[in-house]
Protein backbone atom coordinates (compact mmCIF):
# COMPACT_ATOMS: atom_id res chain seq x y z
CA UNK A 1 0.00 0.00 0.00
CA UNK A 2 1.33 3.53 -0.97
CA UNK A 3 1.33 6.67 1.12
CA UNK A 4 -0.82 8.00 -1.28
CA UNK A 5 -3.80 5.82 -0.34
CA UNK A 6 -2.80 6.30 2.82
CA UNK A 7 -3.22 10.50 2.61
CA UNK A 8 -7.01 9.38 1.00
CA UNK A 9 -7.79 7.47 3.92
CA UNK A 10 -7.13 10.42 6.48
CA UNK A 11 -8.85 12.39 4.34
CA UNK A 12 -11.90 10.44 4.64
CA UNK A 13 -11.57 10.53 8.06
CA UNK A 14 -11.62 14.00 8.42
CA UNK A 15 -14.72 14.28 6.36
CA UNK A 16 -16.89 11.90 7.75
CA UNK A 17 -15.82 13.04 11.49
CA UNK A 18 -16.41 16.95 9.87
CA UNK A 19 -13.22 17.86 10.79
CA UNK A 20 -11.34 20.14 8.98
CA UNK A 21 -7.29 20.41 8.33
CA UNK A 22 -7.12 22.97 10.95
CA UNK A 23 -9.61 21.06 13.07
CA UNK A 24 -7.22 18.42 13.14
CA UNK A 25 -3.79 20.14 13.91
CA UNK A 26 -5.97 22.19 16.45
CA UNK A 27 -7.05 18.62 18.29
CA UNK A 28 -3.37 16.58 17.67
CA UNK A 29 -2.09 19.53 18.64
CA UNK A 30 0.37 19.46 15.61
CA UNK A 31 0.98 22.71 13.76
CA UNK A 32 -1.36 23.10 10.32
CA UNK A 33 1.90 23.73 8.09
CA UNK A 34 3.17 19.83 9.15
CA UNK A 35 -0.75 18.59 9.11
CA UNK A 36 -1.30 20.16 5.39
CA UNK A 37 2.26 19.19 4.05
CA UNK A 38 1.49 15.67 5.20
CA UNK A 39 -1.91 15.64 3.30
CA UNK A 40 -0.18 17.05 0.60
CA UNK A 41 2.25 14.40 0.23
CA UNK A 42 5.50 16.77 1.43
CA UNK A 43 6.30 15.19 4.62
CA UNK A 44 6.31 11.45 5.45
CA UNK A 45 3.51 10.91 8.32
CA UNK A 46 4.77 9.64 11.82
CA UNK A 47 3.23 6.63 13.63
CA UNK A 48 3.00 9.36 16.31
CA UNK A 49 1.00 11.52 13.93
CA UNK A 50 -1.15 8.39 13.00
CA UNK A 51 -2.21 7.36 16.15
CA UNK A 52 -2.96 10.80 17.33
CA UNK A 53 -5.65 11.05 14.21
CA UNK A 54 -6.89 8.20 15.26
CA UNK A 55 -8.06 8.76 18.05
CA UNK A 56 -9.37 12.14 17.49
CA UNK A 57 -11.31 10.70 14.59
CA UNK A 58 -12.74 7.69 16.14
CA UNK A 59 -11.21 5.59 13.24
CA UNK A 60 -10.63 2.40 15.59
CA UNK A 61 -6.78 2.11 14.24
CA UNK A 62 -7.34 2.14 11.26
CA UNK A 63 -4.67 5.14 9.90
CA UNK A 64 -1.90 3.18 12.29
CA UNK A 65 -2.88 0.05 10.88
CA UNK A 66 -2.64 1.42 6.70
CA UNK A 67 0.54 3.16 7.50
CA UNK A 68 2.21 0.16 9.27
CA UNK A 69 1.36 -1.60 5.79
CA UNK A 70 2.49 1.43 3.42
CA UNK A 71 5.82 1.34 5.81
CA UNK A 72 6.62 -2.44 5.01
CA UNK A 73 6.53 -2.04 1.20
CA UNK A 74 8.46 1.29 1.77
CA UNK A 75 11.54 0.92 -0.90
CA UNK A 76 12.37 -0.48 -4.39
CA UNK A 77 9.33 -3.36 -4.88
CA UNK A 78 11.51 -6.22 -5.38
CA UNK A 79 13.38 -5.27 -2.04
CA UNK A 80 9.60 -5.96 -0.39
CA UNK A 81 9.21 -9.63 -0.51
CA UNK A 82 13.42 -9.74 1.49
CA UNK A 83 12.40 -7.34 4.41
CA UNK A 84 9.44 -9.91 5.25
CA UNK A 85 11.99 -12.67 5.26
CA UNK A 86 14.43 -10.39 7.00
CA UNK A 87 12.25 -9.33 9.79
CA UNK A 88 11.36 -12.91 10.38
CA UNK A 89 14.86 -14.39 10.60
CA UNK A 90 16.16 -15.88 13.84
CA UNK A 91 19.65 -16.30 12.02
CA UNK A 92 21.20 -14.02 9.49
CA UNK A 93 24.48 -14.43 7.57
CA UNK A 94 25.45 -11.56 4.83
CA UNK A 95 28.91 -11.64 3.08
CA UNK A 96 29.96 -8.28 0.95
CA UNK A 97 32.98 -7.58 -0.48
CA UNK A 98 33.01 -4.05 -1.15
CA UNK A 99 31.19 -2.54 1.47
CA UNK A 100 29.88 -2.41 4.58
CA UNK A 101 26.62 -4.91 4.43
CA UNK A 102 23.33 -2.21 4.68
CA UNK A 103 21.95 -3.57 8.05
CA UNK A 104 25.43 -2.55 9.72
CA UNK A 105 25.78 0.62 8.11
CA UNK A 106 25.51 4.36 9.63
CA UNK A 107 23.04 6.69 8.04
CA UNK A 108 26.27 8.99 6.53
CA UNK A 109 28.02 6.09 5.20
CA UNK A 110 24.25 4.56 3.74
CA UNK A 111 23.74 8.27 2.44
CA UNK A 112 27.00 8.00 0.35
CA UNK A 113 26.59 4.56 -1.18
CA UNK A 114 23.12 5.48 -2.08
CA UNK A 115 23.91 9.16 -3.17
CA UNK A 116 26.66 8.03 -5.48
CA UNK A 117 26.60 8.60 -9.08
CA UNK A 118 23.85 11.15 -8.99
CA UNK A 119 21.27 8.55 -10.11
CA UNK A 120 18.51 8.69 -7.13
CA UNK A 121 16.84 12.36 -6.92
CA UNK A 122 17.54 13.63 -3.26
CA UNK A 123 14.08 12.68 -2.42
CA UNK A 124 14.47 9.13 -3.67
CA UNK A 125 18.10 9.12 -1.69
CA UNK A 126 16.25 10.29 1.68
CA UNK A 127 13.08 7.52 1.32
CA UNK A 128 16.09 4.93 0.69
CA UNK A 129 17.88 6.10 3.48
CA UNK A 130 15.36 6.17 5.83
CA UNK A 131 14.33 2.52 4.70
CA UNK A 132 17.93 1.14 5.17
CA UNK A 133 17.93 3.09 8.65
CA UNK A 134 14.48 1.49 9.45
CA UNK A 135 15.63 -2.15 8.51
CA UNK A 136 18.22 -1.72 11.31
CA UNK A 137 15.19 -2.04 14.03
CA UNK A 138 16.02 -5.73 14.16
CA UNK A 139 18.46 -5.02 16.33
CA UNK A 140 16.48 -4.15 18.90
CA UNK A 141 14.06 -6.78 18.72
CA UNK A 142 13.27 -8.60 22.19
CA UNK A 143 14.88 -11.81 20.51
CA UNK A 144 16.84 -10.54 17.83
CA UNK A 145 17.92 -12.97 14.78
CA UNK A 146 21.89 -14.28 15.49
CA UNK A 147 23.91 -12.62 13.09
CA UNK A 148 27.58 -13.69 11.70
CA UNK A 149 28.65 -10.93 8.70
CA UNK A 150 31.22 -11.31 6.44
CA UNK A 151 33.70 -8.82 4.87
CA UNK A 152 36.20 -8.23 2.89
CA UNK A 153 39.54 -6.08 4.28
CA UNK A 154 38.85 -3.78 0.97
CA UNK A 155 35.89 -2.76 2.24
CA UNK A 156 37.23 -0.91 5.26
CA UNK A 157 39.95 0.61 3.64
CA UNK A 158 37.72 2.32 0.46
CA UNK A 159 36.60 6.08 2.26
CA UNK A 160 32.96 6.07 1.31
CA UNK A 161 31.87 9.30 1.58
CA UNK A 162 35.18 10.46 2.84
CA UNK A 163 37.75 9.79 5.34
CA UNK A 164 35.32 11.19 8.71
CA UNK A 165 32.34 8.96 7.32
CA UNK A 166 34.41 5.92 7.23
CA UNK A 167 36.15 6.61 10.23
CA UNK A 168 32.73 6.55 12.11
CA UNK A 169 31.20 3.29 10.01
CA UNK A 170 34.51 1.68 11.74
CA UNK A 171 33.41 3.14 15.15
CA UNK A 172 29.75 1.36 14.57
CA UNK A 173 31.10 -1.75 13.34
CA UNK A 174 32.89 -1.86 16.66
CA UNK A 175 29.97 -0.85 18.67
CA UNK A 176 27.95 -3.61 17.00
CA UNK A 177 30.11 -6.41 17.68
CA UNK A 178 29.40 -6.33 21.62
CA UNK A 179 26.05 -7.15 20.72
CA UNK A 180 25.82 -11.11 22.01
CA UNK A 181 23.82 -12.14 19.21
CA UNK A 182 26.05 -10.60 16.12
CA UNK A 183 29.41 -11.83 14.91
CA UNK A 184 31.93 -9.53 12.41
CA UNK A 185 34.95 -11.60 10.36
CA UNK A 186 37.26 -10.21 8.22
CA UNK A 187 38.57 -11.58 5.02
CA UNK A 188 42.40 -10.26 4.79
CA UNK A 189 43.40 -8.70 1.67
CA UNK A 190 46.40 -11.19 2.01
CA UNK A 191 44.14 -14.11 0.73
CA UNK A 192 43.45 -12.66 -2.17
CA UNK A 193 40.90 -13.95 -4.57
CA UNK A 194 37.92 -16.16 -2.74
CA UNK A 195 34.34 -16.91 -3.34
CA UNK A 196 32.50 -13.83 -1.71
CA UNK A 197 34.17 -11.41 -4.55
CA UNK A 198 31.64 -12.20 -7.19
CA UNK A 199 28.66 -10.52 -5.41
CA UNK A 200 27.34 -9.99 -1.79
CA UNK A 201 24.61 -11.99 -0.53
CA UNK A 202 22.53 -12.91 2.78
CA UNK A 203 21.10 -16.27 3.96
CA UNK A 204 17.86 -16.22 6.50
CA UNK A 205 16.98 -18.85 8.47
CA UNK A 206 13.36 -18.71 9.08
CA UNK A 207 11.45 -19.89 11.96
CA UNK A 208 9.77 -22.49 10.07
CA UNK A 209 13.07 -24.16 9.30
CA UNK A 210 12.89 -23.07 5.70
CA UNK A 211 15.97 -20.76 4.48
CA UNK A 212 15.51 -18.06 1.75
CA UNK A 213 18.74 -16.08 0.14
CA UNK A 214 18.92 -12.45 -1.12
CA UNK A 215 21.54 -12.09 -3.58
CA UNK A 216 22.86 -8.19 -5.26
CA UNK A 217 23.85 -7.26 -8.32
CA UNK A 218 24.58 -3.81 -10.42
CA UNK A 219 21.11 -3.15 -10.58
CA UNK A 220 18.96 -5.23 -8.52
CA UNK A 221 18.56 -7.52 -5.86
CA UNK A 222 16.81 -11.25 -6.10
CA UNK A 223 15.00 -12.97 -3.48
CA UNK A 224 15.57 -16.52 -4.06
CA UNK A 225 14.24 -19.58 -2.21
CA UNK A 226 15.52 -22.79 -4.62
CA UNK A 227 17.13 -25.50 -2.49
CA UNK A 228 19.85 -25.72 -4.88
CA UNK A 229 21.11 -21.97 -4.85
CA UNK A 230 20.77 -22.00 -1.58
CA UNK A 231 22.59 -25.34 -0.84
CA UNK A 232 25.28 -23.34 -3.17
CA UNK A 233 25.54 -19.90 -1.37
CA UNK A 234 25.54 -22.42 1.79
CA UNK A 235 28.94 -23.95 0.17
CA UNK A 236 30.18 -20.75 -0.31
CA UNK A 237 29.78 -19.55 3.09
CA UNK A 238 31.95 -22.33 4.56
CA UNK A 239 34.34 -21.50 2.00
CA UNK A 240 34.34 -17.34 3.08
CA UNK A 241 34.69 -18.58 6.92
CA UNK A 242 37.47 -20.28 6.43
CA UNK A 243 39.21 -17.82 4.53
CA UNK A 244 38.16 -15.15 7.10
CA UNK A 245 40.05 -13.59 10.58
CA UNK A 246 38.82 -14.98 13.87
CA UNK A 247 36.11 -12.24 15.07
CA UNK A 248 39.01 -11.29 17.57
CA UNK A 249 41.50 -10.70 15.42
CA UNK A 250 38.58 -9.31 12.97
CA UNK A 251 38.23 -6.69 15.34
CA UNK A 252 41.94 -5.73 16.33
CA UNK A 253 42.36 -5.36 12.75
CA UNK A 254 39.02 -2.64 12.43
CA UNK A 255 40.57 -0.70 15.23
CA UNK A 256 44.08 -0.33 13.70
CA UNK A 257 42.48 1.05 10.89
CA UNK A 258 40.38 3.26 12.74
CA UNK A 259 42.03 6.62 12.83
CA UNK A 260 39.68 8.35 15.88
CA UNK A 261 39.51 6.98 19.64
Amino acid sequence: MKVEMWIRALKAARAGAEVSQEGLATLIKWSPSTVAAIETGRRRPTMEFAVAADEVLSTGGLLASLLDAADKERGPSWFVPWRGYEQQATRLRASEACLVPGLLQTERYARAVISAGGLNAPAMVDELVAVRMERQQLFRRDEPPHCVFVLDEAALHRPVGGPAVLDEQLGRLLELAELPYLRLHVIPLAVGEHVGLGGGFVLAELPDGDRALYLENAARGHVVDDPEMVNLIDRKWDSLLGEALSTGASLDLIRKLKVTP
